[in-house]
Parts: structure tokens; C-alpha cells; sequence
């Protein structure tokens, strides 16, 4: 197995942000992408992350390959790679390790033992949202970010033609309002509901927004009490898509 990503940010920034969440994963290969599915230790937030072989200027991988990394240790070389350095990731199988070569100015190369974790296979789970929106991906983060001052969990409504986010402590709250216009859309399918309501924590969304530096655009999909599916996606490139359990203790 070899593959080259002519912009190693892709990899790069991908792997910083999801090991926020998780440390240990398996890295899965076949013939159309890369693929990391994982659920953090607390078992709130499930990952999954694919880039695509077309995402490679070169991609060699024959049948399917699953190894499992410490993505710390992978993020620690990632870090090192400069923008225009070539990123290449080959598999030893004979020292049980991967090969990362960054290639720039000079040809720098690490080899990153792989780990042995014994995990079942995680399976994405399917769900229906009544409701969707796609809004500007950096609006979402300063939204966030308002409401983390108020309190630790933020409450996301949504009405046919409004989407709402607020906060509320005992002391203060907050509240964003946001109608449907050129760069906001709000895709409303509640059946006989007036409007869809759940909180989430604060402290993962905060991890997870970090999706910013990969696109422009955020995908929201949430319902009542339902989980919220917040997906980052870039056209035959990546996709890093995250499944947040709501928040229901009486906080």
C-alpha cells in the first residue's frame, strides 16, 4: 500500500481535529478512500472521516488494508509537513509500521509503529432528520463561541423559516436568529411540528467546529432530543462528518 497527497493539509488538519476526540483508531483503506470510523471514549460523539483516493496524486492500494494508529503520534509528524510538501504513506508490513516521507525541499522520513486495539467495528448508525441546515461555516464557530461564554450546552431550534441558538445559566442567556438568505438555508420537514428543539454540550461542538479550516460550509441535521449530525464536506475530496448525542439531564 502506497499513497501521495499533493496537499498534505487535507491529512493534516483532518487528523488534528479528530484527535480532539479520540486517540487510538483504525485507519481503513480500499480501493475508493481512506477512512477513519471511531466513537470517543464517552461514547457522546462518533467520527467519520473519508478522503477520497481521488484526493491522492497517486493511490495504490490493492483489496482492503486496515491499520490502527496512535493519532497523536501521527498529528506530531503531520504537523511537520509544509504546504507544499508531498506526503506519502507506505506500509511495512515486515516492521509493522507506516511509512510517512514528507517531501519538500529536503525528503524527510518516519516510520510510526503501528498499535494492536481490540475494538468491534463501529457501525454509523441510521437516522432521519426533520430538519437541515447549511449555513457559513465560520458564522456557526462565532455562534458557538458567543454561547460558550453563557453556559456549557447551547439549545438549537429550528422553526419552517428560522433557526435559532441560544444559551441560558442562571444569571444570563444568549440567543442568534438566523433566516434563510443567499448563504443560509433551512430545510424544514417536521411533518405536523411548529418547531424541532435539542441542547448539546458546548465542550464537543467546540472540538468539532474545527471542520472550519477544512471548507466554508457546515452541514447541520439535528431533530428533538435526536442526535446532531454536523458534516464538513469537500467535492470528490473529503468528507469529516461527526454524530453528536444530545444533551438531556436537566441542566
Amino acid at each position: 500500500m502506497k499513497v501521495v497527497l499533493a496537499e498534505p493539509r487535507l491529512l493534516k488538519e483532518s487528523v488534528s481535529i479528530i484527535s480532539d476526540l479520540v486517540s487510538d483508531v483504525q485507519i481503513k483503506f480500499d480501493s475508493d478512500k481512506l477512512e477513519i470510523i471511531a466513537m470517543d471514549p464517552a461514547n457522546v460523539a462518533m467520527i467519520v472521516f473519508k478522503l477520497l483516493s481521488s484526493s491522492f496524486v497517486e493511490y495504490d492500494v490493492q483489496g482492503e488494508e486496515t491499520i490502527a494508529i496512535n493519532l497523536d503520534s501521527l498529528k506530531q509528524i503531520l504537523n511537520r509537513a509544509k504546504i507544499n510538501d508531498k506526503t506519502t504513506l507506505e506500509l511495512d508490513n515486515e516492521k509493522n509500521r507506516l511509512k510517512i516521507i514528507l517531501d519538500g525541499e529536503g525528503k524527510r522520513n518516519f516510520n510510526l509503529g503501528l498499535i494492536d486495539i481490540r475494538e468491534r467495528e463501529q457501525k454509523i448508525p441510521e437516522l432521519k432528520f426533520p430538519v437541515s441546515i447549511e449555513m457559513n461555516s465560520g458564522s456557526f464557530n462565532e455562534v458557538v463561541e458567543d454561547m460558550a461564554i453563557i453556559a456549557d450546552s447551547i439549545i438549537l431550534s429550528a422553526l419552517k423559516d428560522e433557526f435559532i441558538i441560544e444559551a441560558a445559566s442562571h444569571v444570563s442567556d444568549a440567543r442568534v436568529n438566523i433566516k434563510p438568505s443567499d448563504g443560509n438555508k433551512i430545510d424544514f420537514n417536521a411533518g405536523d411540528e411548529d418547531s424541532i428543539k435539542s441542547k448539546y454540550s458546548v465542550e464537543y461542538l467546540k472540538k468539532i467546529i474545527k471542520g472550519s479550516k477544512l471548507v466554508d460550509k457546515v452541514s447541520l441535521k439535528f431533530g428533538s432530543d435526536y442526535p446532531l449530525e454536523i458534516n464538513y464536506s469537500l467535492t470528490d475530496k473529503l468528507q469529516l462528518r461527526t454524530i453528536l448525542a444530545p444533551r438531556v439531564s436537566n441542566d
